[in-house]
């Protein structure tokens, strides 16, 4: 039987490095649209909801074609965890998979959701997050973790990468996820967890006024443009 998979979209409308991230404008679109066009792009999702703590968000699903969910006002804060978020989430929406799709990380190509989500079905996984392999020396309260001090210095490639979470994708088995959250209080990385390497595009996440204009600067490589942040409304 197929499986019922729904890609859940989390905007919330505060942020602490950079406010109102999610609705910045880049050739005249909020950023959050490009990861709802590649997801519709991608074709693997029964349902796309955009779960949100405001309202302005409505707007924008009802604009992009895709549902909207907003979320209780407790679950709204910068302090709430993502377990209780998605457990919120699949107790509105049942499906048999759920996956979060950051709308803060824009360049994530459609290819590459697939991708992810047919590696994650083939594997039969319970809990997955994306990251990327970096061949870089690496340390760890001042202890190297791939690489030792007493021998000559290894060339990059010959290092084992390590692996950073960049939560551009991360899914779960709905059932083993709500099991989880019901015995441990956690669910996002439970059973059998595995991760996913992404490209370096994907690997950018919007999190400052920075990495926005770099964001910017990619999307228009063939255009000579001082941008200048400014909010859909």
């Amino acid at each position: 039987m197929k499986k019922k998979i729904y890609a859940m979209i989390p905007a919330r409308i505060g942020s602490k490095r950079l406010r109102k991230k999610n609705l910045a404008l880049i050739n005249k679109k909020p950023l959050i649209n490009y990861v709802i066009e590649a997801a519709k792009q991608s074709r693997v999702f029964d349902k796309i909801i955009l779960n949100s703590d405001h309202k302005i968000f409505k707007k924008i699903a009802k604009e992009n074609k895709i549902e909207f969910y907003l979320r209780p006002k407790k679950l709204g804060g910068g302090k709430i965890k993502s377990d209780d978020v998605v457990l919120d989430f699949i107790n509105k929406f049942p499906s048999d998979i759920c996956v979060w799709v950051n709308p803060i990380s824009p360049l994530q190509k459609s290819s590459e959701i697939k991708n992810v989500v047919k590696y994650f079905l083939r594997k039969k996984i319970n809990s997955l997050i994306t990251v990327l392999d970096k061949k870089v020396h690496s340390v760890f309260e001042n202890k190297p973790i791939n690489f030792k001090i007493k021998n000559k210095f290894a060339q990059t490639q010959n290092l084992k990468p390590i692996r950073e979470m960049v939560y551009s994708i991360m899914m779960w088995d709905v059932k083993s996820f709500k099991k989880s959250m019901k015995l441990n209080g956690n669910g996002i990385l439970h059973k059998k967890v595995d991760f996913y390497p992404v490209s370096q595009m994907s690997g950018i996440i919007v999190k400052t006024k920075e990495d926005l204009k770099l964001v910017n600067q990619l999307l228009n490589l063939n255009k000579k443009k001082n941008y200048k942040i400014s909010y859909y409304k």
